[in-house]
């Protein structure tokens, strides 16, 4: 039986993907990588491994710009997400921009694959806060052979704990929310139906989690925006907060 947030998910992602399709288009036509609401570019936080010949598994694709980029880099990517009309618009863009690879519609906690597939699981955003850590980093570390590495981008725990509890409002300079306890969220709007629920761990707690699965931990990157960065999520931190701040943060492991 489907997990109640993964259908709140993807009823949310898909009643959302309109708004996603002039951004895809952006990503797909541009070759530089880049990461997170205020896209810095790898080429500053040189966090990928190189991908030429590499399988890769992108775990919450969205309208699947990673996985172009990584193809355009030599990769073999899959795309996988839980949005039918999210990976319709990836479609789109594959024969909009002729560029091809295997886009599957699944839930990123019970992926459709084999044991040792890959040999890069990765996600930016996508599973890495709108699925369960604890379902999704186990079926990552048994998609990935020995010694494939697992990267992915989300928010960071303080900024979660910045967010008021109004569920709408940006972080602010308050901590509003519990640390001990950190997991799941629901997000709720105006009239307080749950539309998302996110999921986030304390550092600890994911280390812990990461080497349960099998995984030595390569690095943890905690964003520092750069100045002059823009996003078109205003609604997540001012830019007062993200100059002093880090918004999002990047792990990398390797699977023993």
């Amino acid at each position: 039986m489907t997990d109640h947030h993964v259908l709140v998910n993807r009823e949310q992602w898909d009643a959302d993907a309109d708004n996603w399709v002039e951004p895809g288009r952006k990503a797909w036509s541009t070759d530089e990588i880049s990461w997170g609401s205020w896209s810095v570019a790898e080429s500053d936080l040189r966090v990928l491994p190189d991908v030429n010949g590499l399988d890769v598994v992108e775990l919450g694709c969205g309208t699947a710009y990673w996985s172009a980029w990584l193809a355009r880099r030599g990769a073999r990517p899959v795309g996988l997400d839980n949005s039918s009309r999210q990976l319709a618009t990836a479609r789109v863009f594959q024969e909009e921009f002729e560029l091809r690879f295997p886009l599957v519609h699944a839930d990123a906690e019970r992926a459709p694959f084999r044991e040792e597939s890959f040999d890069l699981a990765f996600s930016e955003y996508g599973a890495a806060i709108w699925c369960d850590p604890y379902r999704w980093i186990p079926e990552a570390a048994r998609l990935l052979r020995s010694g494939g590495r697992l990267v992915f981008l989300g928010g960071h725990p303080l900024l979660l704990l910045c967010y008021p509890k109004d569920d709408v409002s940006p972080a602010d300079f308050r901590l509003h929310r519990d640390f001990f306890g950190m997991h799941r969220t629901e997000w709720r709007d105006k009239d307080g139906v749950v539309d998302g629920v996110e999921f986030r761990l304390p550092h600890g707690e994911m280390i812990r989690l990461l080497r349960s699965n099998g995984f030595e931990l390569e690095d943890l990157v905690e964003i520092q925006v750069p100045d002059g960065a823009t996003t078109v999520h205003d609604d997540v931190a001012p830019p007062e907060w993200v100059k002093r701040y880090p918004p999002e943060q990047i792990w990398k492991a390797r699977k023993r």
